[in-house]
């Protein structure tokens, strides 16, 4: 610094002095201390006890800890923070100083204040104190008045009406369109009919028709159009159903009757016919569980309208028996998974966990693929071989992939109990019809609120523990005891000590934390003997009393003749410097 301050910014002089020695003069000037005291200065950085012997500084018997208001405000940050992480950019450095300054305190038992913190008690909600956000509340959507809603109904009705009678009107003009439609082919075909059998082909030649077949068949489309336009029915021929043996007429017969082309031809027959057969039978099984769904439903609305309590306990119990099946059975496909990748673990495996079906239809697949390696591939010449199709068919599998009968049965009693038990809430994962989304409340006031409670004295608790914030030194009190000890043993008179402990200036900006004094004043008496006597005093001004007793010894007399320059500098070298002191004389 010294050389900096010379050679830089060529200072002509400069003397050097400790910030907590000069608040400690200035505050004995005015008569707050004594002569004999210690001087306990808690900075932003570091915290200091200096004694002073005779009005002057004991530097040798001073301690140090590397604790201070830079700390505290860091902790009080960090716990803000985790507490609220999504008001994070509201917690910068300078709000989060003056809500320690404003609100933190030093309690004088940490211990009894952390429990009655947490039983929650009303004096523990006396003590916290909240720090509301900026926040605007949620606009409130007013429901519309009765002659909104008649002014609304008028203006659809309205609409409503003007776009009938626009339809109404395309739907004329495109019946007008047809109509004239239809007589011009009509007329056509009256004038086909006188027209000679060889100037026929020229005839329709001049109107655009190949034959009189296609004018007929524009009439009939024409026709049914002008109907559907009208809004009438159309006349529906009811066509005889075809039986299976006049629809697959080679079914029956023999191959040895039949030519290669007919042969192809039964093949083909035969595949369309258990195709149909199969959709037929399909369909047939999804008409069966609608009439059972309806008919379930029907009788359990007769069991909920005789007892509904007991009826609701029911499905309860079936939920839950449901819910342990399926996730059995998920259980069971996981582990057949892991199995198929590293058969190790011993679980069930795909292979075991086949029904009786899926059996023989893998054994069908594996004898087929075995004689079709053989030589030529026969499949599908004999009867026999679309039998053994069939029986291959996943049709005939009640155990498909897909959701099964307990998920689908799952989820309709969860649907049941949601319509009739506002309490109940399915599983996550128990139905295969999906979760639910979330669902997100508006954001209120207490959501943009900040509530500072135990933070109020755990933060500045760290003067006094520093180990909280994991830094091993010894706290404000201790570090009192600590430089009494090093005092004692340099001069070896214990009594010199003891008168210092009536004299206690606390200085510094962070000792002005409610309870300090009271803090300091217990702590110093556990480690003093019984009958010390002990005096804590605050400075006149904490912040500035170092400044100001720095000020007021530049302007005495004895300030020229401590100063050095920089011949001073440059003849002494730096080793004089190191062993400087000022002699803080006012």
């Amino acid at each position: 610094m010294a050389e900096l301050l010379f050679e830089t910014y060529g200072v002509p002089s400069i003397a050097f002095g400790v910030d907590a020695a000069f608040s400690y003069k200035y505050n004995q000037k005015l008569g707050i201390c004594d002569r004999d005291g210690l001087a306990i200065c808690s900075g932003f950085t570091t915290s200091h006890v200096i004694p002073f012997i005779n009005g002057e500084p004991v530097y040798e018997a001073c301690c140090r800890t590397n604790v201070g208001g830079y700390h505290v405000t860091d902790y009080l940050k960090q716990l803000l923070s985790l507490k609220y992480p999504h008001h994070m950019q509201r917690l910068t450095w300078e709000k989060v100083e003056d809500l320690k300054m404003e609100h933190c305190y030093i309690t004088l038992d940490y211990a009894s204040e952390v429990r009655l913190f947490q039983k929650g008690a009303k004096e523990a909600e006396e003590k916290t104190r909240c720090w509301q956000l900026p926040w605007t509340p949620t606009p409130v959507e007013e429901p519309p008045s009765e002659e909104e809603l008649a002014r609304k109904a008028a203006l659809k009705e309205r609409q409503g009406q003007r776009l009938r009678e626009m339809a109404e009107a395309k739907r004329s003009s495109k019946i007008n369109e047809l109509e004239n439609e239809l007589k011009g082919l009509e007329f056509l075909i009256q004038q086909l009919r006188q027209v000679n059998g060889n100037d026929i082909p020229s005839f329709l030649a001049e109107t655009g028709y190949v034959s009189k077949q296609e004018i007929e068949s524009a009439i009939v489309k024409v026709t049914q159009s002008l109907r559907k336009a009208k809004g009438e029915q159309e006349e529906v021929e009811e066509k005889p159903e075809i039986s299976n043996s006049e629809k697959y007429t080679l079914i029956d017969i023999p191959d040895n009757m039949l030519t290669p082309d007919q042969v192809k031809e039964k093949k083909r027959q035969l595949f369309l016919k258990t195709t149909s057969e199969g959709r037929q039978k399909a369909k047939q099984k999804r008409f069966e569980e609608e009439l059972e769904r309806e008919r379930r439903n029907k009788e359990d609305e007769q069991r909920r309208l005789e007892n509904p309590e007991l009826y609701m306990e029911q499905l309860r119990v079936k939920y839950k028996e449901l819910s342990e099946k399926v996730e059995q059975r998920k259980r069971q496909k996981t582990n057949g998974n892991g199995n198929e990748n590293n058969n190790v673990s011993g679980g069930v495996g795909r292979g075991e966990r086949l029904n009786a079906a899926q059996k023989e239809r893998m054994r069908l697949l594996t004898t087929a693929a075995f004689d079709r390696g053989k030589g030529e591939d026969t499949f599908g010449i004999k009867d026999e071989d679309w039998q053994l199709y069939k029986k291959m068919s996943k049709d005939n599998d009640d155990e498909d992939e897909g959701p099964n009968e307990d998920e689908t049965e799952l989820a309709r009693v969860s649907s049941k109990l949601r319509e009739i038990d506002p309490t109940f809430f399915p599983k996550p994962d128990a139905s295969s019809s999906g979760t639910e989304p979330p669902r997100f409340r508006p954001l209120t006031k207490e959501d943009f609120q900040i509530l500072i409670g135990v933070e109020r004295f755990r933060c500045p608790e760290i003067l006094f523990n520093p180990n909280l914030i994991g830094i091993e030194q010894a706290g404000l009190d201790e570090m009192v005891g600590v430089s009494i000890q090093r005092l004692q043993s340099r001069s070896q008179r214990l009594e010199e000590g003891n008168g210092l402990t009536n004299s206690i200036l606390i200085t510094g900006g962070s000792c002005l934390y409610p309870g300090m004094s009271e803090r300091l004043e217990a702590g110093i008496r556990m480690i003093r003997p019984c009958g010390t006597a002990i005096r804590v005093l605050r400075a006149s001004d904490a912040v500035l009393d170092a400044w100001i007793g720095a000020a007021s010894f530049a302007s005495t007399m004895h300030f020229q003749r401590q100063v050095f320059n920089k011949n001073d500098y440059y003849e002494k070298g730096e080793d004089w410097l190191r062993r400087y002191q000022l002699k803080y004389t006012f």
